[in-house]
């Protein structure tokens, strides 16, 4: 904790849940994308479909510049050609002429009325268009009737295109959607599973925050890979060729001249991505030291505020979040230099191909609507480019979170299940529920011993105290009989077989805990006893779970609840005094019915009249059933039918409590003093 310089042990550590966040690996790998296979595998048909509907919305956008092209150059500009080819006294000079439909009678009145402004081409009649001018706005609507109905039609086409447009971009984002938050279910639930399945080793070298992090913001940022990057880089490259090869059959010389800019954009994106990538991680790494500091201030608040640190601790989230604010304005300062740069340089494309575009029109190379719609492709080309460079960070986000996701799936810490010694077979009646620990050693660190040599037997129905100094080693051994770790050396056996040669869930259904710190979880006292997959269990028989209750002593607090049973817990169950979580607990391991007991002394912290209850409630729960204690206080080991005195690691000591008062060796000191 800041403040408290001249003590270790008080410092708080500031890397704890994020010290990997500094070393990404590549923005993107094909490695990873290829393990995201298997989970996009049941949705390939839906993400498909979505990428074929991108390109549908793609073709459509590409398809509305050239509705403009067709409604300029043949219903609203007159075509320009020269006055020889209209049979014009003029000679070669380039006009423009507006062909009418002198079949329609209407037409034909008009023409009646300015018969010197008309000329007969062939089969066509035309009229300069200096010359429309000289017609009164009534007869123009007359002769132009059937450019305004092709105007018409074009007009309706593109809106049928736009709403077609809206339909396709709201299917193709549900199915993205739909099929982005199954394969996040998918990914999630395996993650779940997989984490539920490591050994206790595991939860200790992984905090639990970042646990937390990787199935909760790392999956949801692989989500947003599906749901957003995806769908929008298809449709961006799809948009950049298209534009592309439309812009070439257009008029080639104009591509080349609009694309002459396209080596600066890709140095500034170039630029960009390294700088970007740089401020991301750092910004990460930042947003983590955050988080781990929030959440150490709420759960040590108690320690910060009795040792009057709330200054200290303060100004260190202070210094955090000024690193931070910096790092986000540098983010922010990177986005707004290079976006302004894209805009600018797309600026100058525009302007290049307005300018020879201009020349190529008045020159008659190309009509007024292809340099219309040229410009609109142009324009439309950079936007493309700015939403790819905005992606980036998506992607690079998305693959470093399925880089943590992954690398935590490859972590197996799982227990193993050895092939049964021939001692397996001893499985006789009268030796079920014998425990034999059998030269045990343990260390949780490689070369600090835990354990070493512990050997004791424990037959059906008898009970063994662990007494000894706190750190000798007790509740190590009841996790070492639970199999929530492996020992080092030696065996434990369960009925003369290994319990290495159990599956985990398998040998743990013969055991039940009770620790000293009973932990509730969220969901009703009922479900907190028999557990959410076996409350069914007590619906066959209705005095089930009543039985349970009175013989862990439940009765009397569970009446004074609103809902009884069905009382929701909140917060570990903090609702209920200390004591009645400990008798929820005891009523949890007989609803189990298990043939061994194991017990980390559950009246330490009781209040007489409370501990007479628990005291009770153990009796009916170690009845018939072979029970090993792990004893604070003296007093109740002196009930067992067994004393092992663990110290140093080590059973100093092994017999009853008058064996071992009788021997006066340490036992008998720690009684006595």
């Amino acid at each position: 904790m800041p403040g408290f310089t001249g003590c270790r042990s008080w410092k708080m550590r500031f890397d704890y849940g994020y010290s990997e966040e500094d070393s990404l690996g590549k923005p993107y790998d094909l490695k990873l994308l290829r393990r995201l296979g298997p989970f996009l595998q049941p949705y390939r048909r839906l993400l498909a479909g979505s990428v074929l509907l991108v390109m549908g919305i793609t073709l459509m956008e590409l398809a509305l510049p050239y509705f403009t092209k067709v409604a300029i150059d043949r219903y609203i500009v007159p075509t320009q050609e020269s006055a020889a080819a209209s049979n014009h006294a003029e000679g070669d000079r380039m006009r423009r002429y507006i062909t009418v439909d002198a079949d329609d009678p209407a037409v034909r009145r008009v023409i009646q009325r300015y018969p010197r402004l008309f000329l007969k081409n062939k089969d066509r009649v035309q009229i300069a268009l200096e010359d429309f001018d000289r017609i009164a706005p009534p007869d123009r609507v007359d002769l132009r009737r059937r450019d305004l109905a092709g105007l018409s039609l074009v007009v309706i086409f593109y809106a049928a295109v736009v709403a077609a447009n809206f339909c396709f971009n709201f299917v193709q984002r549900m199915l993205m959607e739909y099929g982005g938050h199954r394969v996040m279910h998918d990914v999630r639930v395996r993650l779940y599973e997989h984490v539920q399945q490591q050994s206790m080793a595991f939860f200790t070298r992984q905090p639990v925050a970042r646990l937390v992090t990787r199935m909760t913001n790392d999956v949801q940022n692989m989500h947003e890979l599906f749901t957003t990057f995806i769908a929008l880089v298809f449709k961006d490259i799809f948009l950049l060729l298209g534009i592309a090869a439309i812009l070439v059959v257009l008029d080639w010389r104009l591509a080349l001249a609009g694309f002459a800019v396209l080596p600066l954009v890709a140095w500034a994106t170039r630029r960009f991505s390294r700088r970007a990538r740089a401020i991301f991680r750092a910004l990460r790494v930042k947003v983590a030291e955050i988080n781990t500091r929030m959440s150490e201030t709420i759960e040590g608040i108690k320690t910060i505020q009795s040792f009057s640190q709330e200054r200290a601790n303060y100004d260190h989230f202070a210094a955090l979040n000024a690193e931070n604010y910096r790092l986000g304005m540098q983010e922010i300062h990177t986005f707004a230099l290079f976006m302004p740069m894209i805009e600018v340089l797309g600026i100058i494309a525009i302007a290049i191909l307005l300018f020879l575009g201009g020349l190529h029109v008045l020159e008659g190379v190309i009509s007024l609507g292809s340099l219309v719609a040229a410009l609109t492709y142009m324009r439309m080309f950079f936007r493309p480019l700015r939403d790819l460079a905005e992606n980036y960070n998506v992607l690079q986000n998305a693959m470093s979170s399925a880089e943590r996701i992954f690398a935590l799936m490859d972590t197996e810490e799982r227990l193993s299940v050895v092939t049964a010694s021939p001692r397996a077979d001893k499985t006789q009646r009268d030796t079920r529920g014998m425990l034999e620990v059998d030269r045990v050693a343990f260390s949780y660190t490689p070369g600090e011993k835990v354990l070493t040599d512990v050997s004791f037997t424990v037959h059906k129905g008898e009970t063994l105290a662990l007494v000894g100094p706190t750190g000798s080693g007790k509740t190590s051994l009841l996790n070492l009989i639970l199999r929530l770790y492996d020992p080092d050396s030696g065996e434990i056996r369960l009925d003369g077989r290994s319990i290495q040669s159990w599956a985990p869930g398998e040998l743990r259904t013969q055991m039940a805990l009770v620790p000293q710190e009973p932990v509730l979880f969220s969901g009703t006292l009922r479900q907190n006893i028999l557990g959410n997959g076996d409350e069914a269990a007590g619906e066959g028989d209705r005095n089930y779970l009543e039985r349970i209750v009175d013989a862990a002593n439940c009765r009397k607090f569970i009446e004074r609840l609103p809902q009884g049973l069905d009382t929701p817990l909140v917060k570990g169950g903090s609702g209920l005094s200390s004591g009645e979580r400990q008798l929820v607990a005891i009523a949890r391991a007989l609803a189990r019915d298990p043939r061994i007991i194991l017990l980390d002394e559950a009246t330490s912290y009781i209040d007489s009249q409370t501990e007479a209850a628990i005291h009770q409630a153990l009796l009916n729960l170690m009845q018939g059933r072979t029970c090993i204690i792990v004893a604070h206080r003296l007093s109740t080991a002196r009930g067992a039918d067994k004393i092992a005195v663990i110290r140093q690691g080590r059973v100093a000591e092994l017999g009853s409590h008058t064996e071992l008062m009788a021997a006066r060796g340490f036992y008998w000191r720690l009684a006595t003093r």
